[in-house]
């Protein structure tokens, strides 16, 4: 049951999360906050055309929020804006419509899919995909701004 959430492997990833700190100059900063357990995440990301070129995180979250920000700061280098969008809807339809775990890259997901059984913890565990998003979307209207001027 909950030992199946707090696997051996969210323990290891939750506990070496890289790409800690923050990143000057980057393209967009973006926050999420969990009001249920209190969790926060903000991240930096840096772009170059459509691929994250930079990535930079402060994780305040408990271990599912650690483990799946460790997961994307692993991965997130050379991701383009399509597939952490689509990544995100993965991690979206896995937890709250019983989807497959994300493949590829992030493939390492599939270690939250016991989460699935807890709603209070899918907020946590959305938080570093909530923050790239809005990261993401701000640099799409920055852009669309400056193709427009």
């Amino acid at each position: 049951m909950i030992d199946d959430v707090y696997n051996t492997r969210i323990l290891d990833l939750a506990g070496n999360i890289p790409r800690i700190g923050t990143l000057e100059n980057a393209d967009a900063e973006a926050s999420a906050h969990s009001k249920l357990c209190g969790s926060k995440v903000k991240v930096w990301l840096k772009m170059d055309g459509d691929l994250v070129s930079d990535f930079a995180h402060d994780v305040k979250a408990c271990a599912l929020g650690q483990a799946s920000s460790s997961i994307m700061a692993r991965n997130i280098i050379g991701a383009s804006a399509a597939e952490l969008r689509a990544v995100s809807e993965a991690m979206r339809k896995m937890l709250k419509e019983n989807g497959p775990a994300p493949e590829g890259r992030f493939a390492d997901l599939k270690f939250l899919e016991p989460v699935r059984d807890y709603r209070a913890r899918h907020a946590s565990t959305m938080l570093t995909f909530d923050a790239v998003v809005d990261c993401l979307n701000q640099i799409d209207a920055r852009r669309s701004a400056e193709d427009a001027a």
